[in-house]
């Protein structure tokens, strides 16, 4: 009489062999069988980026792009500061060759101190006016170089919007402050050291 297949563990054991060994054990279910490929049965991870910390940054954070808004209202007060200072020193540069003032000594040397003092606030002006717009680019190619030169324009136009422009000054002061605040916080930090692949 058979006794059936030899590798069968439900059926009776072969002489000299004692149930349930000399059988290969199948696995159960539930137990993975040969090799596994990659993305069948178990979970994928998620990306880990090269340097550490979160997953990459790929859209502009809202305080970092606020900034760069806020740089491009800075380019604005800029122009309009330009165009005011070039008006005076051309006003008072109009008013020195005029024929009643012209005999007045005093009047002539501060006309021409101011004319010069006007003209020298168009040129910085104009200078802080494209180092703005150079900056305001930066924003979504820069690196952390750009994010401290940001940091510094940021601090010296708010240290300018007090002394000496303190009348028409307080707004870049504001702005100044804001920029630097936005672009030296933790997520201006992310943004602008993120990976770029």
């Amino acid at each position: 009489m058979s006794h059936g297949d030899p590798n069968n563990p439900y059926g009776a054991p072969q002489q000299g062999q004692q149930p349930g060994y000399g059988a290969p054990q199948q696995p159960g279910y539930g137990y993975p069988q040969g090799p596994q490929q990659p993305g069948y049965g178990y979970p994928q991870a998620p990306p880990v980026p090269q340097y550490g910390g979160g997953p990459a940054m790929t859209s502009m954070p809202g305080t970092v792009s606020a900034a760069r808004a806020l740089m491009w209202v800075i380019v604005a007060l800029q122009v309009i500061g330009v165009a005011l200072f070039a008006i005076a020193a051309a006003t008072v540069s109009a008013h020195k060759d005029d024929n009643d003032l012209q005999d007045n000594a005093d009047f002539q040397r501060f006309a021409d101190q101011s004319t010069g003092v006007l003209w020298a606030f168009v040129v910085f002006g104009v200078a802080w006016m494209i180092f703005a717009i150079v900056l305001a680019t930066k924003f979504r190619s820069g690196g952390n170089g750009a994010r401290i030169t940001m940091l510094v324009f940021a601090v010296i136009t708010a240290i300018a919007g007090i002394y000496p422009f303190i009348i028409v000054g307080l707004v870049h002061t504001v702005l100044g402050i804001l920029i630097a605040v936005f672009v030296g916080n933790s997520t201006g930090s992310a943004w602008f050291n993120r990976p770029r692949y």
